[in-house]
């Protein structure tokens, strides 16, 4: 008999236990984020995808389409193809990095001899298709720049060396 009243008084000690918590859980402030109309302030250490620097002194970026990011990923999904617009400088034309694979290791970012490449704080890297997940860097680049209210930078094109066959439907003269 006794035993069943102290059975009953740890039960209710339990109880009241358990509403304590849950009372001192009510009366806090919130601490969840509305997510769609509260943005996340990530720490200084997160790891995004990887960008192109935008150095304010030129407009534009400073990669010279060295192509050592895309040899020293691990896992060969970086693509950059680049173009001399004159004999001693070179500009990337195509610069495109497929996410899906990436395991955002950071060699590329640490590899860049002109540190071009730096990881940016967007958390929302979701997508509904692979297409989704490659992404144009030079396109991102073009966003960014007319976000910060600078002229945009031209996509460079390929020059042809005299000689060299015409594309289909150009006129020759």
């Amino acid at each position: 008999m006794v035993t069943y009243f102290k059975e009953i008084l740890t039960g209710f000690y339990s109880l009241l236990a358990g509403m304590a918590v849950t009372i001192k859980y009510f009366v806090k402030p919130i601490v969840t984020v509305q997510y769609p109309r509260q943005k996340l302030s990530m720490s200084p250490a997160y790891r995004g995808h990887t960008e192109f620097v935008l150095d304010l002194e030129t407009g534009t970026h400073r990669c010279i389409a060295c192509e050592m990011c895309a040899r020293i990923c691990p896992s060969q999904l970086i693509t950059v193809e680049g173009v001399k617009i004159d004999p001693k400088k070179k500009v990337p034309r195509k610069y495109v990095i497929e996410y899906q694979y990436c395991s955002l290791c950071g060699l590329c970012v640490e590899s860049c001899p002109t540190k071009a490449l730096k990881f940016s704080e967007e958390y929302r890297l979701a997508g509904f298709s692979r297409e989704d997940c490659v992404v144009d860097l030079l396109a991102r680049l073009q966003a960014q720049q007319q976000r910060a209210g600078l002229a945009v930078t031209p996509r460079p094109e390929a020059r042809r060396e005299e000689g060299e066959a015409k594309p289909e439907g150009e006129v020759k003269g």
